[in-house]
C-alpha cells in the first residue's frame, strides 16, 4: 500500500516552509503536529493543533486521524525536530546506544512504511535542508540532515515528490518563471523585491539538491511556483487520479 497523496517540503530556515500552509482549503480538517517545541505558526490557523512532546505521539495521532472523517490533511512540522526529539528522548539516555541508534532509524522507517503508507490522508512533512560535505565526492550537497544509517539512505528517499522552499529575487524569478500559471506576483512580493516560492525541479545551479517529483508532474516552466500547499496537493490528486 502507498499514500500517493505525501509530501515532503523541505528549505532552510525562514524561506517560507510554514507560512506555505496558509492557504490550505478548509483548515479546520488538518491536523497539525507541533514538533518544534510548541513554536507558533506566522499566522493564525484553524488547524486541529497537537503539540509533539514524544515520538510515539505521532503514531497515536495517525492512528486518531483515520477515525476522524473531518481529517483530510496530517502535517508534521518539522521532521527535523521529530528526529531531534528522538535522539533526546530515546538516544542519549540509553544504557545501550548502539541498539538506540538501530531504533532511532527504524523509528522512521516503520513511521513512513507502517503508519504514513497506510493512512488515507494526504500527508505533509516539513523539514529543515543543511548544507552537508560529500566527502567522498568533495561536494557541498543541500539535505535533510538526520544521523546515523538514515544519514547514508538519506531522508529524501522515503519521498516521490520533494520540493523546496526558496526566498528568491524577483528580479532573477522574471527571468525564469515567464507566465507560469502557478506563480503570481503580490503587491507586498514587488515591495519587498523578493518571493517566496517552491522549487519543484532541479536547475543547474541547483543539482546538489535533492528536489524531485515524478515525471511529468510539472512542467518545466512551473519551477518556481507560489509557495501555496494547497496548489501542490491539488496537483498530487491530479497527477494520480
Amino acid at each position: 500500500m502507498n499514500n500517493n497523496h505525501l509530501v515532503l517540503i523541505s528549505g532552510k530556515s525562514s524561506s517560507g516552509k510554514s507560512a506555505s500552509l496558509l492557504a490550505i482549503d478548509n483548515p479546520e480538517g488538518v491536523m497539525y503536529l507541533n514538533c518544534e517545541n510548541g513554536k507558533k505558526l506566522p499566522f493564525r490557523s484553524k488547524f486541529k493543533e497537537l503539540t509533539i512532546t514524544d515520538p510515539d505521539m505521532v503514531y497515536q495521532a495517525f492512528g486518531e486521524a483515520e477515525k476522524m472523517p473531518d481529517v483530510h490533511t496530517i502535517v508534521i512540522d518539522t521532521l527535523t525536530y521529530l528526529m531531534d526529539m528522538y535522539e533526546s528522548t530515546k538516544v542519549i539516555n540509553s544504557t545501550n546506544t548502539m541498539q538506540a541508534w538501530g531504533q532511532y532509524a527504524q523509528y522512521m522507517k516503520m513511521l513512513m512504511s507502517q503508519i504514513v503508507a497506510k493512512s488515507t490522508k494526504n500527508v505533509v512533512f516539513l523539514a529543515h535542508t543543511s548544507d552537508v560535505l560529500n566527502e567522498a565526492e568533495m561536494i557541498n550537497e543541500t539535505l535533510v540532515k538526520v544521523k546515523g544509517s538514515l544519514m547514508n539512505q538519506g531522508i529524501e528517499s522515503f519521498f516521490t515528490t520533494v520540493l523546496s522552499t526558496k526566498k528568491i529575487p524577483l528580479a532573477k524569478l522574471d527571468d525564469k518563471v515567464a507566465k507560469s500559471p502557478g506563480y503570481t506576483v503580490t503587491p507586498e512580493d514587488k515591495a519587498l523585491g523578493f518571493k517566496y516560492v517552491y522549487q519543484t525541479r532541479l536547475t543547474k545551479e541547483t543539482v546538489n539538491e535533492r528536489i524531485r517529483s515524478p515525471m511529468g508532474m510539472w512542467d518545466m516552466k512551473e519551477t518556481y511556483i507560489d509557495n501555496n500547499l494547497q496548489h501542490v496537493i491539488n496537483r498530487l490528486h491530479e497527477y494520480y487520479k
